[in-house]
């Protein structure tokens, strides 16, 4: 194999994960190579994953117009700002959505060429000796080699027979993302962190939307008193969210979809524009590695990674939504930065405890570390503490008084143990508790951190005073 081809790295996969660590492995010195098969509107390649291409990036881009869009329709009269004659351009939300991705991913392919990162349009699967095949477009096959490989492949929604998507009627998370026009009716199979932002964006567009979610515990992974709130606002805002509802059928008819389910209340069926199938997501791992390479899975079909996110294979490894842990753009990202590190030479560490995660509704929901119910179930001793925007000086003038912050510590050692919050910028008001948490901060070390007033972030502090009782501008427990 000529020198052009070999490289200390190759890195498949081009999403959160699999460029950053690219772009890492190159910044400490090492010749590195990308290879990546996703392909953009424009039918060409298109580095960033499915965060950046029909993911985290352009459903943010959508949620911002749809709440422009609402703002506008409902939100100023109090304001003393009166709008009329509001209209909704479907197509030019498509389009700005799909100009913000293009930004982004072109400033990746630049971000390479600065790094001198080689890049590879296709495929990669894994071969003996460290060897990565590569299959293109046009199905042309290649091979380069490297010292280390990074399989980065990323994740994909998985598939329900009983309702098969056809990309026009029957839709996946991209879909979503391209309708033309408003449905007037959308249906969206799971209440998940996915499904609730594509059915927001669309509700408050003016879809009548129907969350269908098999489980009987609505957001589960949540914190229960967040979670609450949530299926509150969102049936208030005009999200129907029917539980413990399994889709038994779901049939393209004319330019309708017949969708029949079985609830507690029986079987029911109903018509509907456009449905959305949202249950989830699968690690890339088909046709990933050859016979000859073999990489072990688990039982979910997780690739297994030890501690320094090695595979079986010796300096193979693997980050993202391919192992364990949430599949989060930002934990792939943190785990490229350290497997670069690794293959350096280096001992990087993650916090896994204090990866924070957030929900893109309105109200948002952001958390960091445990839930109530989790610490109260292993008999940790606790305590919380709850301060609700309503009485937020900042939120008031903001017209957006919905929500809470919750503070939970030990019981013991006052060490912040979980922090969780639903309410306006929740996701921009979570980096104080995740790094409050990373450098085990107690309540009291929070509530004597003094915040500018009137801001948001009061809030947080005041759930931390609220700990002890000592909160300033809520009554106290007694």
């Amino acid at each position: 194999m000529s020198s052009e081809n070999k490289f200390d790295v190759i890195v498949i996969g081009g999403g959160p994960g699999g460029y950053v660590a690219a772009i890492r492995c190159a910044q400490l010195g090492l010749k590195t190579a990308c290879v990546d098969e996703f392909t953009g509107k424009d039918n060409k390649a298109s580095l960033g994953g499915t965060c950046l291409n029909v993911g985290c990036i352009p459903s943010k881009a959508l949620l911002e117009s749809s709440h422009h869009y609402e703002h506008l329709s409902h939100g100023l009269e109090t304001h003393g700002i009166k709008v009329s004659g509001v209209k909704i351009d479907v197509a030019a939300m498509i389009k700005n959505k799909d100009d913000v991705v293009s930004r982004l991913t072109g400033g990746i392919s630049g971000l390479f060429k600065a790094n001198k990162i080689t890049s590879f349009h296709g495929r990669g699967k894994l071969l003996a000796g460290k060897n990565v095949e590569i299959t293109s477009q046009a199905g042309d096959v290649s091979s380069i080699s490297a010292n280390s490989i990074i399989l980065a492949a990323g994740s994909r929604p998985i598939d329900i027979p009983s309702a098969p998507v056809d990309n026009k009627n029957i839709v996946d998370s991209t879909g979503a993302l391209n309708f033309d026009k408003t449905p007037k009716t959308l249906g969206v199979i799971g209440a998940g962190v996915i499904g609730l932002e594509l059915g927001s964006v669309w509700n408050r567009l003016g879809s009548e939307v129907l969350l269908l979610e098999a489980q009987d515990t609505f957001l589960p992974a949540v914190d229960t008193k967040i979670a609450a709130e949530a299926k509150r606002q969102f049936k208030k805002q005009g999200l129907d969210i029917k539980m413990s509802a399994r889709v038994t059928k779901a049939v393209t008819k004319g330019k309708k979809v017949v969708v029949e389910y079985e609830d507690a209340s029986g079987s029911h069926s109903i018509e509907l524009d456009k449905l959305i199938v949202s249950v989830g997501r699968r690690p890339n791992t088909d046709n990933l590695f050859a016979p000859e390479a073999p990489v072990d899975l688990d039982e979910r079909g997780f690739v297994e990674v030890d501690e320094i996110w090695q595979t079986n294979q010796p300096s193979v490894y693997a980050i993202g939504d391919l192992i364990r842990g949430p599949m989060l753009a930002h934990k792939a990202s943190e785990e490229g930065v350290a497997v670069a590190e690794v293959i350096y030479g280096e001992e990087p560490e993650i916090n896994y405890e204090v990866i924070p995660s957030v929900i893109y509704t309105s109200p948002e929901i952001a958390s960091v570390g445990q839930t109530e119910q989790h610490l109260k179930s292993s008999g940790e001793k606790i305590k919380v503490g709850t301060f609700p925007f309503a009485a937020s000086g900042r939120a008031q003038a903001l017209g957006d008084t919905t929500g809470m912050v919750k503070v939970i510590a030990s019981a013991d050692t006052d060490q912040i143990l979980g922090v969780h919050i639903i309410g306006p910028q929740a996701s921009e008001l979570i980096a104080e508790a995740v790094l409050a948490m990373e450098y085990s901060a107690s309540a009291e070390d929070l509530a004597l951190t003094i915040h500018a007033h009137p801001t948001l972030s009061e809030a947080l502090r005041e759930a931390a005073l609220a700990v002890d009782n000592k909160a300033i501008h809520i009554p106290n427990k007694k």
